[in-house]
C-alpha cells in the first residue's frame, strides 16, 4: 500500500477544506481505476463486463442508488488499455456526462439490459446487448480474447454466446484489484466503522427490559442515515433464547432481564462497508454468559475457530471488506490450512467469532475490523469489547439496603448512596 500523507481522523473527513488534508476523492477514483486496469492487464482476459454495482462503482465512480442493486440494469465494459464504458439506466447517463468529468462524456451511454430475464429474448434486448459488446470488443482490438463477466443472468450469457463472444469468469480479476486498499479507501472504511461506534453507544443506552429487537433495529437505521450512511444492509438483533443457534435475522422478541443480546451492523458509507458485531447483557449476567463471552474474546484474539469447521463457517472466520462485504482475503479453517493466503499490507478484513453458552440458550458474538499495516494490525472498530458490558438497570438486592443498627445514620446513608449509583444507572 502506498500512502500519501496522513489523512485527517476528523468525523468530517469527507468534507473538503483548504486548511487540512482530508479524503482526496479524485485520487480515490484514479487509484481504483488504475488498480482495475492493472489487474486486467495481468490476466488472460481482453475485457471485463461488469454488472455488480460494487465493481461498476469501483471502476466508474458512479452510483444511482441502492434500489438498482438487484436489477442488473446497468453494465460497464472495461477493455484492456482503455477507459470503461457505462451503459446506464435512462437519464442517469446524461447526469454522469454533466457531473462525472473523470471519464469522457461519450463513455456514458443510455442502455437497456435484460434485467435478470425481465426483458426476455423475444424483446430483442438481450441480443442488442450482445451485439453492442461484440462491437466494442472489435473496436478495441480484443474481439478474439476472453470476456470476463462478474455476474449476469443466463439470458445475458446466452446472448453474448450468440454474438460469438467467449465468456468466462471476470470476478477473480476485480477481486484481485480490490484486495489491497488505498489510503483513501482505508480512511473511508475507518469512518464507516466510526458511524457504527456511535450506533453501539446508542444501543447500549437503549437496552433494558421491555425493548423489542425491532425497536433497536429501527433506531440503528435512523441514526446511521442521520450520520450519512447510504445503505443499511442489515442490523441483526438477536437476544435471549434466539442466540443459540444463531438465526442471522432480527425479530419482534421482547428483551427481558438477564438476556444476552448480540448485534451485527452492516452498512455502507460512500460505498465502503462494515461488518461489526457486539454482545451485551440486559440488566444482569450469569456465569455461563460471562464464560461464553470470555472464550469468544479469546478465540477472536487468537484467531482460531471451532473444531467442526463447516458448521461454524460464517461464525468463526475472517473476510476482506471494502466496497463489498466479502472480499479477499477469506480466512477459514475450512480451506485456509490447505490453501493459505498471504496477509499483505493494505488489506482490510473483519474477524468474527461466536461461542454458545453452557446454559443452552445464550451466546456471545464479537467482530473486529483490522487494517494490515507495515507494523502489524490496526483495529478500526472502537466500541469497547474487551469485556462483556451489562446494559439497562442494574438491580440491587434488598439486603444491601438494610440498615446496620451499629452503623447508624451514616451506614444507611452509604447504602442509599450506593443504591443510587447501582440501582438507576441508565446503562452505566
Amino acid at each position: 500500500m502506498t500512502t500519501h500523507g496522513r489523512l485527517s481522523g476528523s468525523p468530517d473527513a469527507t468534507r473538503a477544506v483548504d486548511w487540512e488534508q482530508r479524503i482526496d476523492f479524485p485520487r480515490l477514483r484514479r487509484d481504483r481505476l488504475e488498480r482495475a486496469k492493472a489487474a486486467l492487464e495481468a490476466s488472460d482476459l481482453g475485457a471485463l463486463l461488469l454488472f455488480d454495482p460494487n465493481n461498476i462503482r469501483y471502476v466508474t465512480s458512479t452510483h444511482i442508488g441502492e434500489w438498482a442493486r438487484d436489477k442488473n440494469a446497468r453494465f460497464a465494459l472495461l477493455p484492456r488499455g482503455a477507459d470503461p464504458i457505462l451503459w446506464d439506466f435512462g437519464s442517469a447517463a446524461r447526469h454522469h456526462q454533466l457531473f462525472a468529468p473523470w471519464l469522457p462524456p461519450e463513455n456514458f451511454r443510455a442502455g437497456v439490459a435484460p434485467m435478470r430475464g425481465a426483458m426476455p429474448v423475444e424483446t430483442g434486448i438481450p441480443d442488442r446487448l450482445g451485439a453492442r459488446i461484440a462491437h466494442e470488443l472489435r473496436e478495441h482490438g480484443v474481439a478474439g480474447e476472453p470476456l470476463g463477466v462478474d455476474m449476469a443472468d443466463l439470458v445475458t450469457i446466452e446472448a453474448l454466446q450468440r454474438a460469438r463472444v467467449h465468456v468466462t469468469d471476470g470476478s477473480r480479476v476485480m477481486l484481485e484489484a480490490r484486495k489491497i486498499k488505498t489510503a483513501q479507501e482505508i480512511a473511508l472504511l475507518d469512518q464507516s466503522a466510526g458511524l457504527v461506534d456511535a450506533v453501539y453507544e446508542e444501543i447500549y443506552r437503549m437496552l433494558r427490559p421491555g425493548i423489542y429487537e425491532h425497536e433497536i433495529v429501527a433506531r440503528a437505521h435512523q441514526l446511521l442515515f442521520e450520520m450519512g450512511s447510504e445503505l443499511v444492509e442489515a442490523v441483526n438483533a438477536v437476544s435471549g433464547d434466539r442466540c443459540n443457534p444463531h438465526p442471522h435475522v432480527f425479530s419482534d422478541r421482547l428483551l427481558r432481564p438477564g438476556d444476552q443480546a448480540f448485534f451485527d451492523i452492516i452498512h455502507s458509507f460512500m460505498g465502503y462497508r462494515t461488518c461489526y458485531y457486539r454482545t451485551f447483557n440486559v440488566g444482569g449476567v450469569s456465569t455461563s454468559q460471562l464464560d461464553a463471552y470470555k472464550r469468544c474474546r479469546e478465540w477472536l484474539d487468537a484467531a482460531i475457530g471451532f473444531p467442526d469447521e463447516e458448521t461454524c463457517f460464517g461464525l468463526q472466520f475472517g473476510h476482506g471488506i471494502g466496497v463489498g462485504l466479502y472480499e479477499p482475503p477469506m480466512i477459514s479453517r475450512v480451506h485456509s490450512l490447505d490453501h493459505p493466503v498471504e496477509i499483505e499490507e493494505g488489506m482490510v478484513f473483519a474477524l468474527e467469532t461466536y461461542c454458545a453458552a453452557t446454559d443452552g440458550r445464550s451466546a456471545a458474538r464479537i467482530e473486529e475490523e483490522v487494517v494490515v499495516t507495515a507494523d502489524g494490525c490496526e483495529v478500526i472498530t472502537r466500541f469497547p469489547a474487551e469485556e462483556l458490558l451489562v446494559a439497562g438497570r442494574i438491580y440491587v438486592r434488598g439486603a444491601d439496603l438494610v440498615r446496620d443498627d451499629d452503623a447508624g445514620r451514616d451506614g444507611m446513608a452509604g447504602a442509599v448512596a450506593a443504591s443510587a449509583v447501582l440501582g438507576d444507572g441508565d446503562g452505566a
